[in-house]
């Protein structure tokens, strides 16, 4: 479990606005990392994980936003573009982070290590790839990448889980 705290909290990546952000920002949190896009079916669930936040963040709960636009080219736009359009439509207040890839060669780094450690359905078969936006993995206080959902997996529907991990107690890595 160290070992995969040390890696997770390791990564870092800009935001939309350019900063570069450490993921050890959010040690001893519940995560739930997420790759967006804008004009993609499953867009409004901006809404679904932006109530998540909102409900647990004082216990302890983020959500961080990933934008990519290796799905149907379903985030073309610019970071200032991602950002009021996440802001005006859907109220954004979780971190959105500047575009990555999250499969083939240019992937970013995190995105590799989340696909390692959960990978998905047919991921005996090696094929952990990312399938669609809105790909979610949930990551507990510790660092470690417990569950994998699918896109069509709605925000609402991972509340029992989420709780189940701010119960649990912190134990620092």
């Amino acid at each position: 479990m160290q070992q995969t705290a040390a890696v997770l909290y390791g990564f870092s990546a800009p935001l939309l606005n350019g900063q570069v952000e450490s993921l050890d920002a959010y040690r001893g949190r519940v995560l739930l990392i997420v790759n967006t896009a804008s004009k993609c079916g499953f867009t409004p669930q901006y809404k679904g994980l932006e109530s998540l936040r909102q409900t647990y963040r004082e216990r302890g709960f983020e959500v961080l936003g990933f934008p990519c636009n290796q799905f149907g080219g379903q985030e073309p736009g610019s970071a200032p573009e991602i950002a009021a359009f996440c802001q005006q439509n859907f109220a954004v207040s979780f971190p959105i982070f500047a575009k990555v890839d999250v499969n083939g060669p240019s992937a970013h780094p995190l995105f590799q290590f989340l696909k390692q450690a959960r990978p998905g359905l047919l991921g005996f078969l090696g094929a952990s790839r990312i399938r669609w936006n809105f790909t979610k993995f949930l990551v507990d206080r510790q660092g470690s990448v417990v569950a994998r959902f699918a896109p069509s997996t709605t925000p609402a529907s991972l509340k029992g889980q989420i709780e189940r991990l701010l119960d649990s107690p912190f134990r620092s890595p």
